[in-house]
C-alpha cells in the first residue's frame, strides 16, 4: 500500500523577472542540473549550467506543445516513463556523499492529448517524498507546472530519484537539480535519518526570487515564493524594502540570503497577520521564522512587539526584533510542531505593540527516512540484473526492496522485519520471463535467500559453485539450457526442493543431492541426457568421479592428447623423409626447352651432382 503525502507545490510565477545574470556560486563542491528530456547542454541567463538528459533508467523524451508558455529552457521538455518500461524508473547519479538540496519541476500540459494528468509517486533515496494525484494537479500546475524540493542526505555516493507509476499512468519530470549544501544546515536534523520536504517557503516581498529564477540568488539553491497566496491580509498589507546591508545573513550553515531580509511584510494597522499552510497531519513540521527590522520608523526596543502562535498555541512570546539584534540584522526563530490533527497549519503573528512584521517563513515536513535494502543484496541484484538480462519492462531500477510502502522489484520478495533494520531479499521468482542470460556467481551473495525460481527460461551456462549454501531451501532451474555438472553446493542440508530437469547437465550427480529426495525432499533431474550415478540414472563411467571428471581420467585424457600429437608429428616426419627434399620445379626463367628437360632428368642425381649441374648450367648461360 503506497503512502500518500499531500505536499506543498512551489509554483514559480516568474514570467516578468528581469534578464539579469547571477553567479551560480555554492558553498560546497557539487551541483548538477539536468534538463529532463533536453537534448543539449546550455548555460542560462543566470549563469547556471544545465546538462542534457542523462542518468535515467528508461522512459522517452517529450517536447511540450505550448513552448511559449514556459520561459526557461528546462521547463519546455519532459522525460515520460510509460508503463511499458516498468512501474519504477529512476535517475541514478554518482555524487559525493553529503547533504543535498533536491528540486524538481513537474508539468503535464496535455502533451499526450489524453487530458489525463498522470498519478505517480516520487522517491529520493528510497523514501516517498511527493505524490502526484488529483489534489496536486491543480489547473495551474497542470498547465504551467510546479517546483517541489527536498533536503536529503546521500550516503552511498549515488543520488537515486525514482518515479512509481500508479495504475497504468506514465510519470513525468521536467527538470532535476541537486545542490550540495552545508552538512550542519537546519540544526543538523538531516543527520537523524530525516528528510526535510518543503511544504511552504516564502518571502515577505511581493515577488518570488532565488537561484535560477531572479538575479537575487540563494547560495543553497532555494527558491522563495511570495507569501501573497497564503495570507488573507491583502487589504492592509504593507511591504517594506531596503538596500541597506543586513548583518548575519548569507552565513554558514544555512546561508539565508541577504535579499530575504531586505523585504518584509507588515500591516498598516495593529492587526493579526495570519498564514494558512496546507499540510499532511500525519507528519511533524519544522518552522523557520525570518525577521529583520528594516522599518525606518522603528529605532528602539519596545516599539514593535508581537507573539508567534502556531495552531492557536503561543510558541514565542514578546518577540522584539530590535531588542534582540538591533536594526538591519537577521534574526531567526525555529520551532517543531507535532501531533497535528488538521490538514491546514495556522500561523499567526499577534501584535502586542505596533504591527507585526515578517521577512520570510519556511515550513518543512520531517519525513523519516525509509529503511533501505542491505547493500550486499543490492550489489548482488544489480549483477543479477545484468547477467540474466532482465528486460526493461520489469522495472528493476533503484532499490530492490524500498520504499517499504511500494512493491519490491517484480519477482522479488523482501523481508521487512524490524523497521530499524535493513531490508533483505528472501525470494526471487523469475519463471517464464524469456530470460536469455546466464546465472552469475554473484547470486550466491544473496545471503538471506530462501527460494530461487528461474524455471522455463532460456538461461545458458553453468550452475555457479556455491549456489545452495546458506539458508536457501528451494531451487528451481528446470527447463533452461544449462550445461556442465551439478555443483556439490546443491547438496546442502538446508535444501528441500531442487529441480534441474529439462537442461543439458552432465556428469555424476552429487550423492548429497540424491539424499535430499531420500529424506523427504523433492529432487527432479530428468531430461538431462548426460547425468549419471544415482538410481534411475545410468551408471557413471570410470572417467567421472563425483560431479566432475576424475583426476585419473583427466590425466589419461591429457596423456592421450599428448600421445596423439607426438604420433602425428612422427608420421609427418616419416612422410617428409620419403619425399625427395629437392624435388623442386627449379629452372632459370629463359631456359624453357632442353635445359628444362635436363633439369627434370637431373632430379635423380645426388645432392652434389645436382648442385654442380645447376652451377654449370648457370655458367653456360652467362651468369
Amino acid at each position: 500500500m503506497r503512502s500518500f503525502y499531500v505536499f506543498y507545490l512551489l509554483f514559480l510565477a516568474v514570467a516578468s523577472l528581469p534578464h539579469s545574470l547571477a553567479v551560480d556560486a555554492t558553498p560546497y563542491n557539487f551541483t548538477i542540473r539536468i534538463d529532463c528530456g533536453g537534448s543539449s547542454n546550455f548555460t542560462n541567463e543566470f549563469n547556471q549550467s544545465w546538462i542534457s538528459d542523462k542518468f535515467y533508467t528508461g522512459g522517452v523524451k517529450v517536447e511540450l506543445p505550448d513552448q511559449a508558455e514556459f520561459r526557461f529552457a528546462q521547463e519546455k521538455t519532459l522525460r515520460s516513463f510509460p508503463i511499458t518500461g516498468g512501474k519504477k524508473n529512476c535517475y541514478v547519479i554518482d555524487v559525493p556523499n553529503g547533504i543535498y538540496y533536491v528540486r524538481m519541476f513537474f508539468v503535464y500540459d496535455n502533451y499526450d492529448n489524453k487530458s489525463h494528468a498522470p498519478s505517480f509517486d516520487v522517491s529520493i533515496e528510497g523514501t516517498i517524498v511527493f505524490s502526484w494525484g488529483s489534489e496536486a494537479w491543480t489547473e495551474d500546475n497542470t498547465k504551467l507546472g510546479a517546483y517541489s524540493d527536498v533536503f536529503a542526505s546521500i550516503e552511498d555516493n549515488e543520488a537515486t530519484v525514482c518515479f512509481y507509476s500508479i495504475g497504468t499512468d506514465s510519470p513525468v519530470v521536467g527538470s532535476l537539480e541537486l545542490v550540495q549544501v552545508d552538512p550542519d544546515c537546519y540544526d543538523k536534523v538531516l543527520h537523524q535519518n530525516v528528510l526535510l520536504v518543503n511544504y511552504g517557503r516564502f518571502t515577505g516581498g511581493n515577488s518570488s526570487f532565488g537561484a535560477g529564477m531572479s538575479k537575487q540568488t540563494d547560495l543553497m539553491g532555494r527558491a522563495w515564493d511570495t507569501d501573497l497566496d497564503f495570507s488573507d491580509s491583502v487589504a492592509s498589507r504593507v511591504v517594506l524594502s531596503t538596500d541597506q546591508a543586513i548583518t548575519n545573513s548569507d552565513r554558514a550553515p544555512n546561508y539565508f540570503p541577504e535579499y530575504l531580509y531586505q523585504r518584509a511584510h507588515t500591516l498598516s494597522n495593529e492587526e493579526t497577520l495570519e498564514y494558512l499552510l496546507p499540510i499532511d497531519p500525519r507528519l511533524d513540521y519544522m518552522l523557520w521564522f525570518h525577521f529583520a527590522e528594516i522599518d525606518p520608523k522603528i529605532n528602539a526596543p519596545m516599539e514593535r512587539v508581537f507573539d508567534v502562535v502556531v495552531n492557536n498555541k503561543t510558541v514565542f512570546s514578546n518577540v522584539d526584533i530590535y531588542k534582540e539584534v538591533g536594526k538591519f540584522a537577521a534574526y531567526d526563530l525555529q520551532f517543531i510542531t507535532r501531533n497535528l490533527t488538521n490538514s491546514t497549519l495556522s500561523i499567526k503573528l499577534v501584535p502586542r505593540i505596533g504591527a507585526p512584521l515578517i521577512s520570510g517563513l519556511e515550513n518543512y515536513a520531517l519525513l523519516q527516512k525509509d529503511v533501505a535494502t542491505d547493500p550486499v543484496d543490492v550489489k548482488a541484484m544489480r549483477a543479477i540484473k545484468e547477467s540474466l538480462q532482465i528486460p526493461e519492462r520489469m522495472g528493476w531500477n533503484g532499490d530492490p526492496c524500498a520504499p517499504s510502502n511500494w512493491d519490491a522489484w517484480e519477482g522479488v520478495t523482501c523481508n521487512y522485519g524490524n523497521p530499524n533494520e535493513m531490508l533483505t531479499l528472501t525470494h526471487l521468482v523469475l519463471s517464464s520471463q524469456g530470460l536469455q542470460g546466464f546465472i552469475g556467481g554473484e547470486i550466491t551473495g544473496l545471503n538471506h535467500l530462501l527460494s530461487l525460481n528461474l524455471s522455463n527460461n532460456l538461461i545458458k551456462g553453468v550452475i555457479p559453485e556455491g549456489l545452495g549454501k546458506g539458508i536457501l531451501q528451494e531451487v528451481d532451474l528446470s527447463f533452461n539450457q544449462l550445461t556442465g555438472s551439478i555443483p556439490e553446493s546443491l547438496s546442502s542440508t538446508n535444501l528441500r526442493t531442487v529441480l534441474l530437469n529439462g537442461n543439458h547437465l552432465e556428469g555424476q550427480v552429487p550423492e548429497g543431492l540424491y539424499s535430499i529426495g531420500v529424506t523427504g525432499g523433492y529432487v527432479n533431474l530428468s531430461d538431462n541426457a548426460a547425468l549419471c550415478g544415482v538410481p534411475s540414472l545410468p551408471a557413471c563411467s570410470l572417467l567421472w568421479k563425483g560431479s566432475h571428471m576424475s583426476v585419473g581420467a583427466k590425466f589419461g585424457l591429457a596423456f592421450g592428447v599428448i600421445a596423439g600429437v607426438v604420433f602425428v608429428a612422427v608420421l609427418v616426419y616419416i612422410i617428409m623423409q620419403k619425399r625427395d627434399g629437392y624435388d623442386y620445379n627449379f629452372g632459370v626463367p629463359h631456359q624453357l626447352s632442353a635445359a628444362g628437360r635436363s633439369n627434370r632428368y637431373q632430379r635423380q642425381k645426388s645432392r652434389g651432382d645436382d648442385f654442380m649441374y645447376m652451377k654449370n648450367t648457370f655458367n653456360r648461360s652467362g651468369y
